[in-house]
């Protein structure tokens, strides 16, 4: 078991104690909920996919690293605790990567509160970066490291998770068996949270992600389809 494991377990143990209020499904459930031919694919075309982008912007990321060092004093990659898949009886943390878009004290007074339209807290590189989704690249790390997968679920922040999952029925299943994605069918037709209600319409657009899994075709044909979406939002600066 690897150093990530270790972390994301012993903080998840305590974790689970305060926050995360599992449901009882069966790990036979689970293991079956995706079949194999699309949890191969799916897995192969991350990799492939991340690699890629990692090496086409070869030249990017330096740059905007430079970019925002120059604009704002601070780290040039913000990292911040989220949750992953969940299992049967265990949830996934992992530390998701991104460049900074904000000042560096931006949560120092308020604690974990979502990000707002036009909030002051953004730099003004960050404002461009997160409009055009860039802020999100180092998140091919996660992607090639098995934390994440290109396309699913949005994921949430601990200290959000509780209040969500109590005011919105369902919200923990959505990521049963299913990794957590950069992009996804609820992020290209939605963009950002606000508020409880901006999640609460988010469920609906995970659940029927995850719906689209159970046959390799139509899975196929949604992840391409949200990829072309996505490939949009970013060109059109569509992002928040």
């Amino acid at each position: 078991m690897n150093m990530t494991t270790h972390t994301a377990i012993h903080t998840n143990t305590a974790f689970n104690k305060n926050a995360i209020k599992q449901k009882t499904v069966s790990q036979h459930e689970l293991n079956n909920y995706v079949p194999k031919s699309v949890q191969i694919a799916k897995r192969a075309m991350d990799i492939g996919i991340a690699a890629t982008g990692l090496l086409a912007c070869a030249v990017l990321l330096p740059l905007i690293a430079l970019a925002i060092r120059i604009n704002s004093p601070g780290p040039v990659i913000f990292r911040q605790l989220r949750i992953g898949h969940a299992e049967a009886n265990f949830t996934h943390l992992f530390w998701m990567y991104k460049f900074r878009t904000m000042r560096v004290d931006a949560e120092a007074g308020s604690g974990a509160v979502w990000a707002t339209e036009g909030d002051p807290r953004v730099t003004h590189l960050g404002r461009f970066l997160r409009k055009t989704r860039l802020d999100e690249l180092p998140q091919l790390f996660n992607v090639l490291r098995g934390d994440m997968s290109l396309i699913g679920p949005r994921p949430e922040r601990p200290g959000f998770y509780q209040k969500l999952e109590t005011a919105i029925p369902f919200f923990a299943e959505r990521t049963f068996g299913l990794k957590p994605g950069i992009t996804g069918l609820a992020q290209v037709n939605q963009g950002y949270d606000r508020d409880i209600e901006d999640v609460r319409s988010k469920v609906g657009y995970d659940h029927a992600y995850a719906l689209s899994l159970s046959g390799f075709f139509n899975w196929l044909s949604t992840d391409l389809r949200i990829m072309v979406q996505t490939v949009v939002v970013m060109v059109c600066g569509r992002g928040q």
